[in-house]
């Protein structure tokens, strides 16, 4: 009969008798003792009406260990005690209530001071004053600023009180404080982005409305301004639901969740008809011949979806202008009224609809966008069709990798990984900002003794040294919000358990040849199509011994031997001189051609580190500037010199629109 392979698991192992038991203990494993921090709400709020909004923040709700740790690292201080990290966390928690309390003081006296000038309120304000009385708002609004100002300096207090009881370590409260102050506004520094577009909405929403009753008193014979405007208006409209559409299929195409009529392709341009036997590598290449066929046709078909919307939107834009200048020539015909001072009026009027419906419509495609991912990871079809994105080559037969995996190794070599020092320990940190220092710092003393005569010794530049020092340890060590650190993290635990996978089942991970993507296939066959390179060519010997060392020794010495002679001088011989810790033998690597048939493979030489790479660059910035000047009639440089060639041609009448340009 039929066992499961969880059955057949569960029952290879031999029970034991209660005598083996009993007897025969193993040894439990010791493991670590883990310190839990209980640590309780610091804060009682004296009126829940200012404070009824205050959400804790995520960051808040990590754990608290994680949380000092990351402080550990921004204020290069360990906190062993349980008072001082219990303190610590208190302080936090108070800190960032404190801070959100200020920010949102500072968003309702910004309502009251527009409130002065512009005798508005925010609709948000007549709702929770339940009235729309202006003087009742008012005073609700008075109130509710002095509530705040109750709820901060009763926070005020308590960390005043919880100063006296911090622990005397070597690190003073007024820096701790620094540095905690400095996290709390990197992770809450979203609040006063979100006030500041809540302000500018509201201002934006009075100028408009200011706008449109200013355009409302002017009574025009000739003309119905009104019926301009909506015409204007239901042409917007009308191109906003054809931009919400562009955006929508743009935003499936990043959430890899075409529409259906995209994936019933599938079905009738490459379907998998044939299946070759026993040939596992006739069958990848059967496969991913039909993956990138249906990956062109869907890239056709969206390339001409894209370019129909495109042409709405430009008709749309046309009829626009056409109705502007049909308003534009009555008005400034008509003789009764300033025609100009009203059709800027109505242009202004116009442009933040126009802006309005742009925000509406970004809204809408912001929300699509949790939706149409959560209906990929539902949908069951969705992730075995091919897309339109780009991908991995997989020159295997099945795919080691998880979506998570293959998603990061999708986005190919040019992706980089952000915030990759911020994640490392502080002394690593130390270490790389040394080394930018030294590095970045000896070029320019360099350079400006080598052009400007700078001394070596001038203050200014011990100056600039200690300024940069200064500048590399806030960017290294400035506090990463939560999103940052947590996506920062992903994607360093992604690449290692990358990494382990293609150790583990013996795999190459190679840039494509042409592709911008990667190739993912085994050793075996990879070392195949080097063989078969070689074999082809017979360009190129495998070297049985490794002449490293000989080459440098060689180089070395006859570098002494011409300053022995006094045939260059000390520093020319410094130059050239190779770098025995970054020097590598020159040697041959191979990049796939996937666009080609067998996947050939395309040689390439890598001698940027070689002991013999150093004279070649002297000698190349010696000779290039006399080969440059003498050859200048016939060879292009960069770029200007292409542009100057050009109108020397065109003066000549020699440049027509047959002319070939040939590299």
């Amino acid at each position: 009969r039929d066992i499961s392979a969880q059955d057949i698991k569960s029952n290879t192992r031999i029970s034991k008798s209660t005598s083996s038991i009993s007897v025969a203990q193993p040894k439990l494993k010791k493991l670590k003792r883990r310190t839990n921090l209980n640590i309780p709400t610091t804060t009682t709020i004296t009126n829940n009406t200012a404070y009824k909004y205050y959400r804790r923040p995520i960051y808040l709700k990590r754990s608290p260990m994680i949380l000092i740790q990351m402080l550990t690292n921004i204020a290069n201080y360990k906190f062993k005690k349980k008072e001082e990290r219990i303190f610590l966390c208190r302080r936090l928690d108070l800190l960032d209530k404190y801070y959100y309390l200020q920010v949102h003081q500072q968003l309702w006296q910004s309502y009251s001071e527009i409130e002065i000038q512009q005798h508005r309120w925010p609709d948000q304000l007549y709702t929770m004053a339940k009235t729309n009385d202006f003087q009742i708002c008012q005073k609700y609004l008075d109130n509710y600023i002095n509530t705040l100002k109750k709820e901060i300096d009763t926070c005020h207090i308590q960390l005043n009180n919880q100063a006296q009881s911090y622990p005397v370590t070597t690190l003073s409260l007024d820096q701790l404080d620094h540095y905690l102050t400095a996290f709390v506004d990197c992770q809450r520094k979203y609040l006063s982005m979100r006030n500041n577009k809540q302000l500018q909405k509201f201002i934006d929403n009075f100028h408009e409305k200011q706008l449109f009753e200013t355009i409302s008193t002017y009574h025009l014979t000739i003309i119905d301004q009104n019926q301009y405007i909506n015409r204007l208006i239901n042409i917007r409209e009308k191109q906003a639901t054809i931009y919400e559409e562009l955006l929508m299929l743009e935003m499936r195409v990043l959430c890899k969740f075409l529409p259906k009529n995209f994936d019933q392709l599938e079905q009738f341009i490459a379907p998998m008809i044939y299946s070759p036997l026993n040939n596992n590598q006739k069958m990848i290449e059967v496969r991913n011949k039909r993956y990138k066929t249906i990956q062109e046709a869907k890239r056709i078909w969206l390339n001409v979806f894209l370019k129909s919307y495109e042409v709405q939107l430009q008709e749309y834009d046309q009829q626009y202008e056409n109705e502007f200048l049909q308003l534009q020539s009555h008005l400034l015909n008509n003789t009764n009224i300033n025609g100009s001072c009203v059709y800027e009026q109505i242009q202004q009027h116009m442009n933040c609809q126009t802006n309005k419906l742009k925000q509406q419509v970004s809204m809408k495609i912001r929300s699509l966008r949790g939706i149409l991912i959560k209906n990929r990871r539902r949908s069951s079809s969705a992730k075995n069709t091919v897309g339109a994105w780009p991908e991995p080559y997989l020159d295997l037969l099945t795919n080691v990798f998880n979506r998570y995996e293959w998603k990061y190794l999708s986005f190919g070599p040019s992706c980089i990984r952000i915030n990759q020092s911020a994640i490392r320990p502080r002394h690593q940190q130390e270490i790389a900002i040394q080394k930018d220092h030294k590095s970045i710092y000896d070029k320019v003393r360099s350079h400006l003794n080598e052009h400007y005569f700078v001394p070596m010794t001038a203050t200014i530049l011990r100056q600039y040294s200690n300024q940069l020092l200064h500048d590399l340890n806030l960017s290294y060590f400035s506090p990463l919000s939560h999103n940052d650190q947590s996506l920062a993290l992903k994607q360093a635990k992604k690449v290692v358990s990358i990494q382990r996978k293609i150790k583990k089942h013996h795999l190459i991970l190679r840039v494509t040849d042409k592709g911008y993507n990667f190739y993912i296939g085994t050793e075996k066959e990879f070392d195949k199509k080097a063989q078969h390179f070689f074999q082809d060519t017979n360009a190129f010997i495998e070297l049985k011994e490794n002449p490293f060392n000989k080459i440098q020794d060689n180089v070395i010495h006859l570098l002494n031997q011409i300053r022995a002679k006094n045939f260059i001088f000390q520093w020319q011989c410094n130059k050239m001189m190779p770098n025995r810790i970054k020097c590598q033998l020159a040697h041959l690597y191979f990049n796939p051609k996937t666009h080609k048939d067998g996947i050939p493979v395309r040689a390439i030489e890598n001698t940027i580190n070689a002991p013999t790479t150093n004279i070649s660059n002297y000698l190349d910035e010696i000779i290039r500037p006399i080969f440059d000047k003498e050859c200048q009639n016939t060879t292009i440089i960069d770029g200007t010199s292409l542009i100057q060639a050009l109108h020397q041609y065109m003066r000549k009448g020699l440049f027509k629109s047959t002319t070939l340009f040939c590299t």
